[in-house]
């Protein structure tokens, strides 16, 4: 991780209907990277009925979602409760540093969100420039990997 050390660690992002997001300490990187190591992004995956169902066992075997501090899943149209409630974090926690992954196509709009809610202790970062296998990268795997499970679940129904 680079030299700044952050205090807290934000990733949206989103998959066809739905936006998601986690939050997650500093401390808990170390004890979730070595869980994740096997993730890619699902677009990547080969065989994606077989990766998807993997990584649905690495969850729930792995109680993945336990190492965040919050995370939720939202209908695309819901994506201003998710700004929202990150909005909320960052302005219950703004001594701290926090470093914001977002996905690309939603950058603009959330950096201009929060410069309502202050910003100065935020670092935002589209998903796309996180550099490969960084623990950031990694991270931001779970994210995108919980909104495919979700999204095709739904699909399913």
């Amino acid at each position: 991780m680079g030299a700044k050390q952050f205090d807290y660690y934000i990733f949206i992002d989103y998959s066809e209907d739905f936006i998601g997001y986690n939050i997650i300490e500093k401390e808990k990187i170390k004890e979730i990277l070595p869980k994740i190591t096997r993730f890619k992004h699902y677009r990547e995956a080969r065989d994606k009925k077989l990766y998807l169902k993997n990584v649905k066992n690495t969850f729930n075997k792995q109680r993945l979602l336990d190492y965040f501090l919050k995370n939720k899943i939202r209908n695309i149209r819901d994506n201003i409760e998710i700004f929202l409630e990150i909005g909320e974090f960052v302005k219950v926690h703004a001594n701290c540093l926090i470093f914001v992954s977002i996905d690309d196509k939603q950058y603009s709009d959330f950096e201009k969100f929060v410069k309502f809610v202050d910003g100065k202790n935020i670092k935002i970062m589209k998903e796309s420039s996180l550099k490969e296998h960084s623990p950031e990268y990694q991270i931001s795997l779970v994210i995108d990997n919980w909104l495919n499970i979700e999204r095709l679940k739904n699909d399913n129904k």
